[in-house]
């Protein structure tokens, strides 16, 4: 029979509760492993063969996945078709190309559903839509929470140095018209100075999120190794790696333009296909 607590003894529970998800988080932070630095896992020299092997195989599970993962990815779309109207709508025009370009920043963390699908599928397991969200028990999920708003504020913080270039060359008035600022932006010099400084700083941000979640969240879902050991498993994979991970980036950033044109419907496939592509890379830098 159901009996009622006093005020007291459900605080005490609720206190309890609280502290028992905040040792969750902090072990999902910290990691099973302790030891630091040694315990981490060894990476491995890749080549431009590997990338083609990785984009392949994420071509493979994307085929064999196909309709799951359209249902998870269409929200990648409809994503960009909010954030562009937003920009629209309330007088952010100079915003718009950082908003899109800003998908690069965000991807590794949207696409931790598709690593979990890649992961399930490669033990032979069921790999459904539903499964998807099996990244959610995961033991690092604090973590991969974590790291997600990290991404996020950089994400932020680019938007606000975009919004501060087009005020130091362009504004800082905001256009009348898109055709009026596309003409501004590629008939004259401060529109091209913009542009140029705009990229410039914008592959400074992009490189700065690859480094240190290409190999992260695929590595978190993997292992128990905690935030600050993935962090740093990735910035040694890129360190060791340097051009294949550069022209992986820049894979990546040529298939979200391509994916975000027309109206973002691309994304549906580039999507899955990159984040699919991403486990198997973390695969072939990380050993086992």
């Amino acid at each position: 029979m159901a009996t009622i607590r006093n005020p007291v003894e459900w605080v005490a529970d609720q206190v309890k509760q609280a502290e028992r998800h905040a040792e969750a988080v902090g072990q999902s932070l910290r990691g099973s492993d302790e030891r630091g630095r040694e315990s981490l896992p060894a990476v491995r020299k890749i080549s431009v063969d590997d990338l083609k092997d990785a984009l392949a195989r994420g071509l493979a599970d994307f085929a064999a996945c196909r309709s799951d993962v359209i249902f998870i990815c269409i929200v990648f779309p409809i994503g960009g078709l909010v954030l562009s109207r937003v920009a629209l709508d309330f007088n952010m025009l100079p915003l718009l190309f950082p908003v899109i370009s800003g998908f690069a920043l965000v991807g590794p963390a949207a696409a931790v559903g598709l690593y979990e699908m890649s992961r399930r599928r490669e033990q032979g397991l069921k790999a459904g839509w539903a499964d998807a969200f099996g990244a959610l028990r995961s033991p690092s999920f604090g973590a991969v929470f974590t790291l997600a708003l990290v991404l996020m504020v950089i994400f932020f913080v680019w938007l606000a140095v975009a919004q501060l270039i087009y005020s130091l060359t362009l504004g800082p008035e905001p256009p009348t018209s898109f055709s009026g600022f596309l003409s501004e932006v590629f008939t004259t010099a401060k529109g091209w100075t913009m542009a140029l400084v705009g990229i410039a700083v914008g592959a400074v941000f992009a490189t700065a999120a690859l480094a240190i979640s290409v190999i992260s969240f695929p590595l978190l879902l993997d292992r128990d190794v905690g935030l600050v050991g993935a962090v740093t498993t990735s910035l040694r994979a890129v360190a060791a790696n340097p051009l294949p991970m550069a022209l992986w980036g820049l894979i990546v950033a040529g298939g979200l333009v391509v994916g975000s044109l027309p109206v973002f419907l691309g994304l549906i496939v580039v999507m899955p296909v990159l984040g699919h592509a991403t486990w198997h890379l973390y695969r072939k830098t990380v050993e086992a």
